[in-house]
């Protein structure tokens, strides 16, 4: 099991799929199974039963994609680009972005 290097919270862009070219946040990062789950990507309907929690009805939610699908959002020109690792003067080891040298 390889780490992940898409965290929660993170802006990613969808490179494969019917989301192709879509843009969102990463809500949840399963590191276990390599797959993220992203805002507003990937949505399918489920018909739910009536508790005494939540009324019935379908419900539309986000599905987990591979994180092979997936590339973070270069934060200066807003463009796909790989994760690499970065250690400061100061010891601490920081991702940054490839395509430009800034820190995610």
């Amino acid at each position: 099991m390889a780490k992940l290097k898409i965290k929660k919270g993170d802006k990613v862009v969808i490179l494969t799929g019917r989301d192709k070219g879509k843009t969102g946040e990463v809500l949840k990062a399963l590191p276990t199974v390599n797959k993220v789950v992203v805002q507003g990507v990937n949505v399918a309907k489920r018909h739910t039963r009536a508790s005494q929690s939540s009324a019935g009805g379908i419900v539309e939610q986000e599905k987990p994609i591979h994180v092979s699908n997936v590339s973070h959002i270069d934060p200066k020109d807003s463009r796909p680009t790989r994760v690499g690792f970065k250690t400061l003067n100061d010891g601490t080891k920081v991702r940054i972005a490839r395509r430009s040298g800034e820190q995610i």
